[in-house]
């Protein structure tokens, strides 16, 4: 069971932030333990796993509209 292990920067590639915020986000992640992560050594290394839980957990479902009657009930 190898699975890849990201840098900070992978993981805000993944997450579609880079350009935005850079590192910034996916740190914010770990340091309020919202992501799994590895520390090895001063080095943090998230699973590419714990990328795709996080997008999942964090999906909205678009909400399906009933369609309006154009007119009022009739009494």
């Amino acid at each position: 069971m190898t699975e890849r292990m990201l840098t900070v920067a992978d993981a805000a590639v993944l997450l579609g932030t880079w350009k935005t915020s850079g590192e910034r986000f996916p740190r914010r992640l770990v340091a309020e333990r919202r992501i799994r992560y590895v520390k090895v050594g001063s080095h943090v290394r998230i699973p590419e796993s714990a990328i795709q839980e996080y997008l999942t957990a964090h999906t909205v479902e678009p909400v399906q509209r009933r369609r309006r009657r154009r007119y009022g009930r009739a009494a």
